[in-house]
């Protein structure tokens, strides 16, 4: 397993075990097919522990069947009101992302925790008739945006060559990604910028 899945895995649980409430803005977590326009099979060992909290989608658009229908640059919570908020490839599509964030800073509890994913080198993943591809982020970018919150821990998600990689039509062929990330940390471009993004996480 990579370091960034090992890293996801491991706030993931950590959120869905300490906190009581966890918000999951645009689904990301994708395991509820009823809820969702991606379902990812691979992360069925979520399930469990969402069944032990109160877990709530929130989508801008009824489409999905969200629990909330709300806006992230306007999130319908009181200030200081929720135990976490997960969001995961979602701020690329928005129109204002920075608001965005400061939506999730502001809602959270003192001590609450956000899980982010944000793509940096990654291709056009717009959905026709929903929502558009606006943005992309450096670690500096994220930097900035966190540096309000108390602890801020950024992992990056693939080397360069891997990302390279994912950018081209070879990309496809999911069953060469070892070799990919193998290559990556015998030259060092693991531990580089041009990443394809960043798992983050946050406490307020």
């Amino acid at each position: 397993m990579t370091e960034w899945d090992q890293f996801f895995r491991n706030k993931i649980r950590q959120i869905l075990t300490e906190k009581k409430s966890v918000i999951d803005i645009g689904g990301g977590l994708r395991v509820i097919k009823e809820k969702n326009n991606r379902y990812d099979p691979k992360r069925e060992w979520i399930r469990p522990l969402l069944e032990k909290i109160d877990y709530k989608i929130l989508d801008p658009i009824p489409d999905y069947h969200p629990d909330i229908i709300g806006d992230i640059h306007s999130l319908p919570f009181a200030d200081n009101s929720q135990e976490a908020i997960i969001c995961i490839a979602v701020l690329e599509h928005v129109e204002d992302p920075i608001r965005a964030w400061q939506e999730i800073y502001r809602v959270l509890k003192p001590g609450g925790h956000a899980f982010i994913y944000v793509p940096f080198l990654y291709y056009y993943h717009a959905e026709k008739g929903y929502y558009g591809d606006f943005w992309r982020f450096t670690r500096d970018t994220v930097e900035h945006l966190s540096k309000s919150f108390s602890k801020t821990e950024i992992v990056p998600v693939r080397g360069a060559v891997e990302t390279w990689i994912k950018l081209s039509p070879i990309g496809r062929f999911k069953i060469l990604e070892p070799f990919w990330q193998f290559i990556d940390r015998i030259t060092g471009k693991y531990k580089t910028n041009q990443v394809s993004g960043f798992n983050i996480f946050l406490i307020k």
